[in-house]
């Protein structure tokens, strides 16, 4: 079943039931609206802080911007970037997109104008629908992408550049596109983090989305009376695949537009939330305002919340002990995935593995994985090696880029570039990137290893470790620290702290900075070796 006909499924079968909520809190305007309500072309979403709609009403909007991407000879063969913040538009948009046989293309909204002009031109894109967000910087290279033949504006006061989204769907048929898709298509496109340079455009099937759906829900167990709170940036495969859990299942979701402990708390109260899925950083700013008294968990209604699950980046196993102190009914899980792998669980650690904390898990559902020496050899347990996960998910390839494709898929198994090693009950460890690791004095050090013991430190509220040159070792351990609002500490106390670990892991140098983490959570480690290393090296060269 393609995943549009599970839309359609549910509009058949729930169709007068909420599906999403968009909710934003830093609206002081508080009026409710429907659907309905925003089918109106003076209607400002930005003017309300909840909206919903139906199943019913989701399957309609998807079909009449598919109906309208037809009309303006938008099908197979084409690609139509979705430039949007979390929105009640975002999701019928995509699927829309997916009913016409197109081939979606979801941007990441932080990225600068340049940026945008790249991925455009890498995944040969010929359609944009952007927000009023990013006016101002589609304006700034609109003569450089002519090429994007068609724009669609989602909001008020379209610019003269694009057209109305909301005026002309409402001139289309609900009706369902009568194509017919099959799981071996083009489905979407999908960039690289870019924690490792320029992003790589990541081609996905339909059969891979569907896949995502079934593992999805074979984790965390969605049922119809779920609610699922989604917070993170819906371009990226981390939000919409855990979201496909409640399409398979029919249930409802919240999107959250902000990140606030106390708006996170709040939605989870209102909606009835049972599921959340977190960031180590919003995790860790949660329990940080509980610590600190500026949230009371008695002001809210949290008995119905079962599932807290964190994905994206390795988890320090303090902070999850330090959260079933406070949530102790809490089931937990940790997801591993990337974008190549239609994102999170390819491995995953199951709610029923708790006691395994720090662990990423065992391969998930429909899904293999090994570790691997340099020569795809497995190496044995116990040992570091590379990570390399197969299954349904697996992407198509590096969009017109086959030698990076090939440095990465190799006989259907992908190497994930993360070094990883496996215990004696087959549960896997992440050790760290294969780029990150920092060799000092001829010894390997993983930096995953010492940011989680330096997440023991009461004081640190985030932490970054990178390797900085060194004449006499080729390179030193440097933590980036972040202290924890209303805290102070100093470099003496934290080396003092690490003096337990192996001296050659000791840091060398503690620098008090905020650790810049992009949307999904990942640390951005370029940006601290561009700071750190390139910049100290340019510096002394000046000096020189």
């Amino acid at each position: 079943m393609p995943i549009t006909e599970m839309l359609w499924r549910n509009a058949r079968l729930y169709g007068d039931d909420v599906c999403l909520v968009e909710v934003n809190p830093a609206l002081e305007q508080k009026r409710e609206v429907t659907w309905r309500d925003y089918d109106l072309v003076e209607t400002n979403p930005a003017t309300h802080s909840r909206r919903e709609i139906t199943w019913e009403q989701f399957e309609e909007a998807a079909n009449r911007f598919a109906n309208l991407l037809l009309t303006r000879g938008i099908g197979r063969g084409n690609k139509v970037a979705i430039l949007l913040m979390n929105c009640l538009e975002w999701l019928p948009i995509y699927f829309g997109v997916l009913k016409t046989g197109a081939v979606a293309v979801p941007m990441n909204y932080r990225y600068t104008a340049e940026e945008i002009e790249y991925c455009l031109k890498l995944c040969e894109a010929d359609t944009l629908v952007f927000g009023p967000e990013f006016i101002g910087r589609i304006e700034s290279i609109v003569d450089r992408i002519r090429h994007i033949e068609r724009r669609f504006f989602v909001g008020c006061d379209c610019p003269t550049f694009a057209e109305s989204y909301n005026e002309l769907v409402q001139y289309c048929s609900s009706r369902a596109p009568k194509i017919k898709i099959s799981d071996e298509e083009d489905a979407a496109v999908y960039f690289s983090s870019g924690t490792t340079g320029f992003p790589k455009a990541i081609l996905h099937s339909h059969g891979s989305l569907i896949s995502s759906c079934l593992t999805e829900q074979n984790h965390h167990g969605q049922t119809r009376d779920d609610i699922f709170l989604c917070i993170p940036p819906l371009y990226h495969t981390g939000a919409k695949m855990h979201w496909f859990g409640s399409l398979l299942s029919g249930s409802k979701a919240v999107l959250l537009r902000g990140v606030k402990p106390e708006w996170i708390l709040q939605a989870v109260s209102d909606e009835g939330v049972t599921i959340v899925w977190l960031l180590v950083p919003w995790a860790q700013d949660i329990l940080h305002e509980i610590e600190n008294g500026d949230v009371k968990l008695e002001d809210y209604k949290l008995e119905q919340w079962r599932l807290m699950h964190i994905g994206a980046q390795p988890v320090p196993p303090s902070l999850i002990r330090r959260w079933k102190e406070y949530f102790p009914d809490h089931l937990y899980d940790t997801n591993y995935g990337l974008s190549e792998s239609v994102g999170p669980g390819c491995v995953h650690l199951g709610i029923e593995n708790i006691r395994k904390v720090g662990a990423i898990g065992r391969a998930g559902y429909l899904w293999e994985a090994k570790i691997v020496d340099e020569t795809g050899v497995p190496v044995v347990r116990g040992a570091v090696g590379e990570l390399t996960v197969k299954g349904p998910g697996v992407m198509e390839c590096y969009y017109n880029d086959p030698e990076a494709t090939a440095a990465v898929l190799k006989d259907g198994w992908l190497l994930t570039g993360d070094m990883a090693r496996e215990d004696e009950e087959g549960f896997i460890y992440l050790v760290d990137r294969k780029k990150d690791v920092i060799i000092t004095g001829g010894e390997n050090i993983y930096p995953v290893q010492i940011e989680d013991f330096l997440h023991r430190y009461d004081a640190i509220k985030d932490v970054a470790v990178i390797g900085l040159p060194d004449n006499r070792l080729g390179e030193i351990v440097a933590a980036i620290v972040e202290v924890k609002r209303g805290r102070h500490c100093t470099e003496e106390e934290i080396l003092d702290f690490c003096s337990s670990l192996p001296r050659y892991k000791r840091p060398r140098k503690i620098i008090f900075a905020k650790v810049p983490r992009n949307p999904t959570g990942k640390i951005e480690k370029p940006k601290l070796r561009e700071k750190y290393v390139h910049g100290s090296l340019v510096e002394k060269q000046t000096q020189g």
